[in-house]
């Protein structure tokens, strides 16, 4: 029996840019796609991102992804994978600090997590996606 897809744009979030979905659920998983630290959405204002620092950024990255989930009826503890996207390696040591923070009393058992670094729009400082499995 094939499932349908659902797809998820919290109201905080603009329409993507492309053809693809915010969230996107197919059965009991759900994949976010890549959430950068823009701040909420606001009509006729451009995406601006959090800040120009790492946590300011990273802080308004975690609520957008959380944003996701909580629309299609997930947690960060439904989060079996993320995926972080850094522009500089300098950065690794203050973002696990404060993944680690963010996350402490969000979940039980933390997911798996891969971390690259990647080139990204001007001003962006960090991209994560995400993968969750629901019931």
């Amino acid at each position: 029996m094939s499932h349908p897809k659902t797809a998820y744009t919290p109201a905080t979030h603009t329409t993507p840019p492309a053809r693809f979905s915010h969230g996107v659920r197919k059965g009991n998983i759900l994949q976010v796609a890549g959430q950068v630290g823009f701040l909420p959405a606001a009509e006729g204002v451009a995406p601006t991102p959090a800040g120009p620092g790492l946590r300011e950024q990273t802080l308004q990255t975690f609520a957008n992804v959380e944003a996701v989930l909580t629309e299609a009826g997930a947690s960060w503890e439904d989060v079996v994978m993320t995926r972080v996207y850094l522009t500089d390696t300098a950065h690794f040591v203050e973002f696990n600090e404060i993944f680690n923070e963010y996350l402490a009393d969000r979940v039980e058992v933390p997911g798996a997590r891969t971390t690259v670094y990647v080139g990204l729009p001007a001003g962006l400082l960090i991209e994560i996606d995400a993968q969750a499995v629901l019931g």
